[in-house]
Order: structure tokens, then C-alpha cells, then sequence
């Protein structure tokens, strides 16, 4: 084939595509527009485990030109300057004790003044994993860092957790939501009525 055709066949191929098309009114009215805020139904109270304000990461700083490490405890939002270095904490997070796979991450940004005209940069910004480094590394000749933990608490039990067994339902085996006391206390009595009926 002549480079004419070639290059004709690849023309009626774009025109038969239909780049031209706005999207459907209905499938972007319910996008969020930018720089607004997302929130789980319910606020902010509604998210499980420790508030972000309240959690407590400790993060790694390497010095690469002296070999010195650092641990820096900071809570989300809050930032420490570290020599020519600043590490700022935006987030950090970890998976609930049930999950099969321990996660701990944190957002960090790291800023850096340069040595020849004094300005500070931003040489970082993005979420870092403890147990997989590899999947957002610090690229920088003289720092770098790493979240060494995230502390937080998931709470013990849900709204929607079922007991089994045990205590809270009588030993009976079935299943009872947390918090539902009225299927307990019936359950629990019925065991206490029968064995009066015995004596």
C-alpha cells in the first residue's frame, strides 16, 4: 500500500469516530464540581476508626549526604522543618484489623530548599505504604522518606455487627445485632423460665 492510502484509510477512521458529542447533561449534573468537598452520608462523624484530626503518624527522614534518620510524629495537617527539608502530613490511614492485607499509608509532601538560589520546591507530594514502598518512591538526591506508622483505633463492633453465641444472647447460638437489647433480654429470660418450671 502507497503512504496516500495508508494515510486516507487512518482519515475515514477518525471521521467515523464520534469525537464531537457532548456528554449527556444528566451523567454530569450529579459529578462534584472542582475543588468541592466529598462527604460520606452522615458527615464526617458517620467514617469508622479514629477522626483524622486525632490520628498520629510517624514518619522517616534520611538525610542521604550524612546518613542521618529522623523520626517525625506529627498529626494530619501539621508540617516540621528538618533542615533544608519540610515534611508535611496531610492524611494517613490503615486497614481495619479484620482485613486480610495490613495496610498503613500516608499523604505526605515533602518540600526542599535548593542550595543555589534559596527557593523552596516541592519534590513530593502523594501517598506513601509502609508495606509496599515500592509503589510511590521519593525520588530526591539528598532526602528522602517513609511512614514508619499510622495510629488509630476501628471501633470493636458496627451497628450492623452480629454476636454469636456467648453472653449477649444467652449462649443460644442464634445471631443478634449489637445494640438490639430487647432481642437479648427476651433470650436470656427464656433459659431463667424454664429452669424455675423444673424446681
Amino acid at each position: 500500500m502507497t503512504k496516500a492510502v495508508m494515510g486516507g484509510m487512518a482519515l475515514l477512521s477518525l471521521a467515523a469516530c464520534d469525537i464531537g458529542t457532548a456528554p449527556d447533561k444528566k451523567a454530569t449534573e450529579k459529578l462534584p464540581s472542582q475543588g468541592s468537598t466529598i462527604v460520606a452520608p452522615g458527615g464526617a462523624e458517620a467514617l469508622p476508626g479514629t477522626p483524622m484530626a486525632d490520628r498520629v503518624a510517624v514518619i522517616g527522614l534520611l538525610n542521604k549526604r550524612n546518613g542521618q534518620t529522623r523520626d517525625l510524629v506529627m498529626k494530619p495537617g501539621k508540617a516540621l522543618r528538618v533542615g533544608d527539608a519540610v515534611v508535611r502530613l496531610r492524611a494517613c490511614e490503615q486497614t481495619a484489623p479484620w482485613e486480610n492485607t495490613p495496610e498503613t499509608g500516608a499523604f505526605v509532601q515533602l518540600d526542599v530548599r535548593s542550595a543555589g538560589d534559596g527557593k523552596w520546591r516541592r519534590v513530593f507530594s502523594g501517598w506513601l505504604f509502609k508495606q509496599r514502598p515500592e509503589r510511590n518512591v521519593v525520588e530526591h538526591p539528598i532526602y528522602d522518606v517513609w511512614v514508619r506508622e499510622c495510629r488509630m483505633t476501628w471501633p470493636e463492633a458496627g451497628p450492623d455487627t452480629l454476636k454469636i453465641g456467648g453472653k449477649a444472647n444467652g449462649g443460644a447460638g442464634k445471631p443478634a445485632r449489637s445494640g438490639d437489647t430487647t432481642a437479648n433480654a427476651s433470650e436470656s429470660a427464656a433459659p431463667e423460665a424454664a429452669g424455675n418450671a423444673a424446681d
